[in-house]
């Protein structure tokens, strides 16, 4: 991927419009593609793709390989006779606005599980070839992420570290006599994970084929309660029964007295070292399989993380630790032809993750919202961008441009902001995206909340709020021919068109 003059948005599919209660792979995402395409945009930023859990975040994943099975579209499945009308007959009435998780989640499983009864009853068809093929291609991560969801789903949906000792330890006997009794489970595991990506992948395609590159996230930390620490505890800060002796964090600052304590557990990349680090190259090679460039989440990490000791109850008491640095950046470069990471580099940076960060060329975030708090030497202003760089109005963890101005900045910020802008701040979501996509910045990318000009009710992410997060949904309407002209002109006015079309804009 190149980083060429472009714009583009934030949406997670979840975030879609449709029937079923969450946002899939369906019709509307293929409507939503077309808008971007139409609207002069080339790039679709999404968030990490993987099975949620507790919380619901896509940032604490049950795989960092899998796919969330929830954004499988019921109408794909009835298109190809995977399911019926009369399977949908029974949908819940879901709110539009917002994702009822709770409903949604046992409406999908529901659905999905009446269709691998009905493709387990075809027995053989040109179906069941592709599922094969997709097993064998996949089954370095699908084979123990098949058998983790079936153990867990067992036992009631407890933390693995809660599990009958032999299982927790993986005792081969055990496990063999588990995949025995229970290979219909395991196989249900394994079919979800085949319409996910089968649905994913011609999404991808499509956008593509309409000139969208998707962007999209890789956590540098995964979640504890996942395949991944399960299959591989060689690989983490663990203890001999399989608990976390040292969790990721963040130490106190002037917005956090205790810090953040996010509570993953830490690698030993020196056993990741030692392997060439084989795991990370084969996440990050699946991950580029499906999405065509990654957001690197949290990487000051790479170059120092806070270690902080389990059990603490804040992030208070911990110590910076050494990360894998320019060694793992330099071997994830062999393997691959080019690097088409963006580096996520907010918060406290110090002059060793900006050195890193240079060394491989790697463009870092700029959000505008941030640029206000201080003087014009702000790097976070446009004109202090370089123009290697990704700026953003605001991501999913801000709070929406509106909200920002109304609510979580202080009068001083808005003064600034107001003079800065030469705006009065009446229409100040598109006055942020104006200032960003007028910037030198090879990538400008904004929300879809503040395309939309939305408050803080709609909100996709509060970080440290345990609860509420990632269920804001596009209004079905939302996507106007009024609203397309407005945004190509954007894209138009400040060269951000894949193309530089001949005369004016489009009218």
């Amino acid at each position: 991927m190149k980083f060429e003059r472009s714009g583009g948005v934030i949406l997670h599919p979840s975030s879609l419009p449709g029937p079923d209660g969450i946002g899939d792979l369906g019709p509307e995402a293929y409507r939503w593609i077309n808008f971007l395409a139409r609207s002069g945009f080339t790039l679709w930023q999404i968030l990490p793709l993987g099975p949620t859990g507790y919380g619901d975040s896509p940032y604490q994943c049950f795989s960092a390989f899998a796919g969330n099975p929830y954004l499988i579209s019921p109408t794909v499945l009835l298109d190809e006779e995977l399911l019926t009308e009369e399977d949908l007959s029974k949908r819940p009435e879901f709110p539009p606005d917002r994702v009822d998780y709770g409903p949604v989640i046992e409406w999908k499983i529901s659905l999905l599980d009446r269709a691998f009864k009905r493709f387990k009853r075809a027995k053989a068809s040109p179906l069941h070839d592709e599922f094969n093929r997709f097993q064998k291609e996949n089954e370095s991560w699908l084979a123990d992420f098949s058998l983790f969801m079936a153990i867990k789903e067992l036992h009631g949906g407890v933390s693995w570290d809660s599990w009958p000792e032999p299982l927790r330890q993986r005792d081969p006997d055990t496990l063999q006599k588990f995949k025995i009794e229970n290979e219909e489970n395991l196989q249900r595991h394994s079919y979800r994970q085949f319409l996910f990506f089968r649905q994913w992948d011609r999404v991808h395609k499509f956008a593509l084929e309409r000139g969208i590159q998707i962007v999209g996230d890789v956590p540098i930390f995964v979640a504890y309660d996942s395949a991944e620490v399960w299959a591989h505890p060689e690989l983490f800060y663990l203890d001999s029964s399989g608990l976390p002796t040292f969790v990721a964090g963040v130490p106190p600052d002037y917005f956090s007295p205790t810090g953040q304590l996010w509570g993953n557990p830490l690698y030993r990349w020196e056993v990741h070292a030692k392997s060439g680090y084989a795991w990370w190259i084969e996440r990050l090679q699946a991950s580029l399989r499906s999405i065509d460039a990654i957001r690197l989440d949290h990487f000051r990490g790479f170059a120092g993380y806070w270690e902080v000791p389990a059990g603490m109850p804040t992030a208070e008491i911990g110590r910076w630790a050494p990360g894998p640095a320019a060694d793992f950046f330099r071997t994830v470069q062999k393997a691959f032809l080019s690097l088409p990471i963006i580096a996520e580099d907010l918060g406290e940076i110090t002059p060793d993750v900006v050195t890193l960060r240079e060394e491989f060329s790697l463009p870092g975030m700029k959000i505008l919202q941030f640029g206000f708090s201080t003087d014009p030497d702000d790097p976070f202003l446009p004109h202090n961008y370089p123009e290697r760089c990704v700026a953003y109005t605001g991501t999913h963890d801000n709070d929406t441009s509106v909200g920002w101005y109304n609510h979580s900045s202080t009068e001083s910020e808005r003064d600034f902001c107001r003079r800065y802008l030469a705006r009065s701040g009446e229409d100040i979501a598109w006055d942020l995206i104006r200032g960003v996509w007028s910037s030198v910045a090879c990538w400008a990318v904004t929300t879809m909340q503040d395309v939309l000009g939305l408050g803080t009710e709609a909100r996709m992410n509060f970080p440290g709020k345990p609860s509420g997060n990632w269920s804001w949904r596009m209004p079905a309407d939302a996507l106007s021919d009024t609203l397309q002209r407005r945004l190509y002109e954007m894209n138009y006015l400040y060269s951000r068109l894949p193309e530089m079309p001949v005369g004016r804009s489009q009218s």
